[in-house]
């Protein structure tokens, strides 16, 4: 009987260290946007500090291949298509959610009179809508493991540039929802955001089209440059770690000192 009850026991033990290597072998940061500027460098100092994590972009041929550099899963998602959230939600089924960057944007530029209705919808429910559908889906798995949540505003959402009255107001928004679901979520889950000035990438090069742009453009900078996806990716990292606990509900400038100082 001791023997068999021996026998039982150590059994028990090695299915609970099979689940607890599963359960930690699954843990992972959601990283929206991945392909961009700012979510290509976070996915590659994330990979660097031995963090998992899985990237949601909309261009598979340049998702795959930063997944495939890092070793990490991926889904191709358009979050502007209805149900995007329920389907990665069911992707993820197993997985432990340690945090969420939305590392999505746009830089819709244009003169108020030329502007129509469906600009600023599309703007809103990209900037805005998108991330609260993300957010509300993984809240509880959030919770548990005392997640952080990064999003991502403009320093044009308190700052007044001509032709931006379309990404402006939206951006706002999501500042707006920053303290909101701050407050709402605390203790248990922490949300910040991230306010850069215009950064070198795919979506900025129309602005950023030769070197007498990018010059007169850096001179409006009191660090006279353009920033980097690198710059937003080290914030944005510091704030979904452990090293953060205690800083939530925090509009924080990564703008070369555009948004405070020039």
């Amino acid at each position: 009987k001791n023997v068999i009850g021996n026998m039982r026991q150590d059994v028990h033990r090695i299915k609970k260290s099979r689940i607890y290597i599963l359960i930690s072998m699954n843990k992972k940061y959601l990283i929206f946007g991945a392909t961009g500027s700012i979510g290509s460098s976070l996915a590659n100092q994330m990979y660097e500090e031995k963090e998992d994590c899985h990237l949601i972009g909309r261009n598979e041929k340049e998702l795959k291949e930063i997944a495939n550099k890092l070793n990490y899963s991926y889904s191709v998602c358009d979050v502007l298509k209805l149900n995007f959230a329920d389907n990665l939600f069911k992707k993820l089924a197993g997985t432990e959610i340690l945090g969420i960057a939305y590392c999505v944007g746009s830089i819709d530029l244009k003169p108020l009179r030329i502007t129509k209705p469906k600009d600023f919808v599309s703007s809103y429910v990209l900037n805005l809508v998108a991330a609260t559908d993300i957010i509300r889906i993984f809240q509880d798995n959030l919770k548990r493991n005392n997640g952080s949540i990064v999003m991502f505003s403009t320093v044009a959402a308190k700052k007044g540039f001509p032709n931006h009255s379309i990404i402006s107001p939206a951006k706002a928004a999501v500042e707006g929802l920053t303290v909101a679901l701050a407050a709402e979520l605390a203790p248990h889950i922490r949300v910040n955001c991230i306010a850069p000035s215009l950064t070198k990438s795919k979506m900025s090069a129309f602005v950023l089209q030769n070197l007498k742009s990018i010059d007169s453009i850096s001179k409006l900078h009191p660090l006279k440059r353009i920033g980097e996806g690198f710059d937003a990716a080290n914030l944005t990292k510091f704030l979904l770690s452990k090293d953060s606990s205690w800083i939530t509900g925090q509009i924080i400038g990564v703008d070369g000192g555009r948004g405070a100082i020039a």
